[in-house]
Order: structure tokens, then sequence, then C-alpha cells
């Protein structure tokens, strides 16, 4: 069943995340941005990023691992639901200190501490998609949030394979 988002009439706001299989079960560990840092936080912080659409959650990891890894690599998506959106900080674009953050790129020191210091002050971050600037990410902190969200369910995720079509 797809759900409705939550502007066209849903109830709930849902969190949206596409992993590996193999590490669909610790989806909310931020071990990734933990290892190597994120476009929102320094490396050693345990951000977990999030999408608040599922089409989104898709793009962000096929902008890094392209459409072939999503074909031939087992993914699952992840939805979770926010139990409170009064603890979602929606960051508006024009509060970001360098508009380039918005835009793709590799992300610089002082964004990275622009993102910690708004995953320390906020629950859930909401900010505007590189990938997709009309979408909008979700971000935590893993632990940080411990009680402010529910796993809904996972899935296999199965790509649409004309995005990774034949060669020849």
């Amino acid at each position: 069943m797809t759900l409705l988002p939550i502007v066209l009439g849903g109830v709930e706001l849902i969190a949206w995340r596409l992993d590996q299989a193999v590490h669909a079960s610790t989806w909310d560990s931020g071990e990734g941005a933990y290892r190597v840092g994120g476009r929102w936080n320094s490396k050693g912080t345990r951000a977990v990023y999030c999408s608040l659409d599922p089409a989104t959650a898709i793009l962000e990891i096929a902008v890094h691992k392209g459409f072939r890894a999503l074909d031939i690599v087992a993914h699952k998506m992840t939805a979770a639901v926010v139990t409170d959106t009064s603890d979602v900080h929606a960051v508006d674009p024009a509060s970001v200190p360098n508009p380039n953050w918005l835009r793709p790129g590799i992300p610089g020191a002082g964004q990275r501490a622009f993102g910690d210091d708004l995953l320390r002050r906020h629950q859930f971050v909401a900010i505007p998609s590189s990938v997709s600037p009309h979408s909008w990410n979700l971000i935590f902190l893993a632990g940080g949030a411990t009680g402010a969200y529910s796993l809904k369910f996972q899935e296999t995720f199965a790509l649409d394979t004309r995005l990774h079509p034949p060669t020849t």
C-alpha cells in the first residue's frame, strides 16, 4: 500500500530511507555518516539521513551508487513514523549562510559545522535535498531521537528496470 503524504491528507509524517539489505537492521545507527561524514555532519557524528518521500530516498542513494548498484544489490526501503511533528525543525533555505550548500557538490567544513549545530539543537532537521531541491531530507542523531520515531515497516526494494537498461 502506498502511504499518502501528510501534505495530501495523510495522518503520519513518514521518514524514508534506502539501505543495502545487509545493513537494513541498523538503518538508524548513523554508521555511514559517523565513518565518513555527510553533507550536514562531520565525521564522528552519527547522523541518520532520511527523506520525506520515497522517491527522494531512492535518488539520494542513486546519486552516490548509481542505478546499476540499486538494480543488482539487494536493498530495503524503510519507513519510520515521526511521533510528534513539532519536533521537526524545517530549515528556511534563506537562513543557510552559503546558498551553495544547498546545491550538489562536496560539502565543506563550514557546511558540516552548520549541520552539526542544527543536529545538536533540534531533534529532527528537515532541509532541502541537493539532489532534488524541491524535495526534503530529514536528519536526526542516532540515539538522540529515541522514542521520537517508530519503525513502520521495511520492505524489499525493487528498482524499475528501465533505470538500468541493457547497453545493447
